[in-house]
């Protein structure tokens, strides 16, 4: 039923057999191909692709059917591929707009639909309502039955990711690379720049496995336990990974230890200021580290903050000149490439400032820490009941609460979720400690987030969160 539906930050997701069925993705594909009869050019066709999970390639075959049967021609991946691959393909083949059957970093039991726009990126907040608007009206679409082609997504993908980072510069590095594909749709694609460039490499998790035993594919802790004791046998530079439809990046530094997504945007960003000097604004979702403002700041760049979710980052790539836009998750775009994130490509720049620099990642990292303060991030996600977690929410935002744990709340903001601002210690130069209560608009999932001067501040404030959030103190 349409009413189960509810698209969330990024698409519509659910369990598979149980509200993800084929008749709910054609239910979600007519309201797409509905919106693209009505709002774009609709003879310029869909993309469709599909990542590694149980059964996504006959569910793209089902919503090929469905959009190619309201006389939209279809242009079907031949393979498991890549979200940004997709995105490229819509841009560059000038296409209405595409559909991504996957559930991204979900369990293995889930599946999804992400629509992309027809610039390439994450399909915005307006084009989102109106495809909600069109799977509420439940309109039976009739036409002249138009045509699927199958075609190859990942070639001309391959090739331009190789075009805008400097694969020739890592290769002549004596760098090594442990490389993870988690299972998803990334297998294959980062191991064969690699090799066909003679990059020093060892790829794990490449095989198709629906199941993705023993982890959920995001590029985080614990997931990425196999890669940190990849990477210390085979005494390799970097450790990157890509989440299950290859549009996250994660990775782990020489010594094994994670490296989150907030330091790999700040090495990025700052690297392209300083190496690259590329123009334009900065853009950043509510929940990621405020090093960022810091690096900003010191190169004049003008910073944007934005709810979570990267559909409001490549909204405001439609309206800005933005060099990079970030999210906590990993997704980091590049407007100059795709208003869109890619895991895929984030490793390859990763490795390329490491050649650049001729550092390895973890000499990257310290070198952020010195220049820009210590910074350091956490995350817990409590599944509690509906009834706690609206409790909390209501609690956080009362004026009421002016103190968390130990500390007092020194400001909050609720552009998406309320954030406390602390007074707790900063270490000298180190970051403003915060947390941020954040609902789940489709699960019974409060998510907190937290920065701070060090690590162990993080965990307190994070246990101080979780206290609150389960009404004691």
């Amino acid at each position: 039923m349409a009413k189960d539906i509810k698209f969330g930050t990024d698409g519509w997701r659910g369990i598979i057999a149980d509200d993800f069925t084929f008749d709910n993705v054609r239910l979600v594909a007519g309201a797409i191909a509905s919106y693209v009869l009505k709002y774009e050019d609709s003879q310029h066709g869909v993309i469709i692709g599909y990542d590694t999970r149980f059964a996504s390639q006959r569910f793209a075959r089902a919503a090929a059917e469905t959009i190619a049967d309201a006389g939209i021609p279809v242009k079907l991946a031949n393979d498991y591929t890549p979200t940004p691959a997709v995105s490229y393909a819509v841009k560059h083949r000038d296409a209405a707009g595409g559909v991504m059957i996957t559930s991204s970093h979900n369990p293995w039991n889930w599946n999804g639909v992400k629509f992309k726009g027809k610039f390439g990126g994450s399909a915005t907040p307006a084009i989102m309502k109106r495809v909600e608007e069109e799977l509420r009206a439940g309109a039976t679409l009739k036409g002249k039955k138009a045509a699927i082609e199958e075609i190859d997504l990942k070639k001309p993908y391959i090739a331009a990711v190789c075009r805008f980072a400097d694969v020739d510069l890592i290769a002549k590095t004596k760098f090594k690379f442990a490389v993870d594909a988690m299972y998803g749709s990334g297998r294959g694609v980062l191991e064969g720049i690699f090799r066909e460039r003679g990059v020093q490499h060892l790829a794990i998790r490449q095989e198709l496995n629906p199941l993705f035993p023993g982890i959920n594919p995001e590029p985080i802790e614990p997931h990425i336990a196999l890669l940190q004791q990849t990477l210390l046998r085979e005494k390799c530079d970097a450790g990157l990974a890509t989440d299950g439809d290859a549009d996250r990046v994660g990775a782990v530094a020489e010594d094994g230890g994670f490296v989150d997504s907030h330091k790999i945007f700040s090495i990025l960003l700052r690297w392209l200021l300083e190496r690259k000097k590329w123009p334009g604004e900065v853009v950043r979702a509510f929940n990621t580290t405020r090093m960022i403002d810091r690096i900003a700041a010191k190169h004049g760049r003008k910073l944007h903050e934005t709810p979570i979710g990267f559909k409001y980052i490549a909204d405001l790539m439609m309206e800005r000149d933005i060099l990079i836009g970030g999210e906590e998750s990993g997704g980091i775009g590049y407007s100059r490439f795709l208003p869109e994130r890619d895991g895929v490509l984030n490793c390859l720049l990763l490795a390329n400032v490491m050649a650049d620099e001729s550092k390895p990642l973890g000499q990257l990292v310290a070198d952020l820490q010195r220049e820009f303060g210590s910074h350091y991030y956490g995350r817990r996600d409590l599944h509690i009941s509906e009834d706690v977690k609206q409790s909390a929410i209501q609690r956080a935002r009362s004026q009421s609460t002016q103190s968390l744990g130990h500390y007092r709340v020194l400001k909050k903001e609720n552009l998406d979720g309320i954030k406390f601002f602390l007074d707790a210690p900063t270490n000298g130069s180190g970051a403003e400690a915060w947390v941020l209560f954040r609902a789940s608009g489709t699960e019974p999932l409060l998510r907190l987030y937290s920065e701070a001067a060090s690590p162990e501040l993080v965990d307190e404030i994070l246990a101080s969160g979780e206290a609150f959030a389960n009404n004691s103190r």
